[in-house]
């Protein structure tokens, strides 16, 4: 116990700077010791060891080095899965859906339309040497886009899109009027979009008049799957070691 406590307070005399130790189990006062000798004698306490600049300055450095240490292991226990990775860019994306959703039931409904025929041209529906235009909003006949998947324009989509509140359901009677319209255009097929959601009876007359029907989300997870409206914030890399370079022959 007693030898505990001569080491303890050898310790501290030296982190104080009143003992230097030349080398390893030699001890001599400094001159910081021998100024405190003179001037305090055999009255030297821990708590004035304590209180001297290089003591507290070293368990200033002590506390911070525990802060990092634990700041460390915080982070190793943050270490996430591959799992936890995909399941966190999923959440990101289903997060930026519904702030796109709501970003285009506020959009003009002109604008939406020149999105919409944008989505449809990256997505290949226009074609190499084709053409793609939003119909005039006088006579446009039913019609609000029209893509020309080739020059001459002899093969055509028809496109309809309703930007519409989330609780304004598309139904089987706005469907069939789409499809008159169609029928004028002599056209067998077209594509309806909207910001909200189908009834089943418009789903059904979609099949039987061979409409494609994109609700809202649909339509977010092709706008940012073809990058029409989002842009790329960063960018992550995962790399693994390439098995394959190290097989190469020299």
């Amino acid at each position: 116990m007693a030898q505990n406590r001569v080491n303890f307070a050898i310790s501290d005399l030296k982190i104080s700077g009143l003992l230097n130790c030349p080398k390893r189990g030699h001890y001599e006062i400094s001159d910081l010791g021998k100024q405190t000798l003179a001037k305090l004698g055999t009255d030297i306490t821990a708590k004035y060891v304590h209180s001297l600049p290089m003591y507290i300055d070293y368990q200033n450095k002590r506390r911070q080095n525990k802060s990092d240490d634990k700041a460390d292991n915080d982070i190793q226990s943050l270490e996430l899965t591959k799992g936890q990775i995909h399941n966190w860019f999923d959440k990101q994306k289903e997060n930026l859906s519904d702030a796109l959703l709501t970003k285009l039931r506020e959009t003009d409904p002109f604008v939406f339309e020149h999105m919409m025929i944008e989505l449809m041209t990256r997505m290949g529906y226009k074609g190499a040497d084709g053409k793609a235009f939003v119909t005039q909003k006088s006579n446009d006949g039913g019609i609000d886009g029209i893509l020309n998947q080739d020059a001459l324009g002899l093969r055509k989509i028809y496109v309809q899109v309703k930007r519409y509140a989330e609780d304004n359901t598309v139904g089987r009677q706005i469907i069939s009027q789409f499809h008159g319209d169609l029928d004028l255009q002599g056209a067998g097929s077209g594509v309806f979009i909207t910001t909200s959601s189908f009834t089943r009876s418009a789903e059904e007359a979609g099949k039987k008049f061979n409409i494609k029907l994109i609700d809202g989300e649909t339509l977010t997870k092709l706008m940012i799957e073809y990058k029409v409206g989002v842009q790329v914030q960063d960018t992550f890399e995962l790399l693994e070691i390439d098995d394959d370079f190290f097989k190469k022959e020299n």
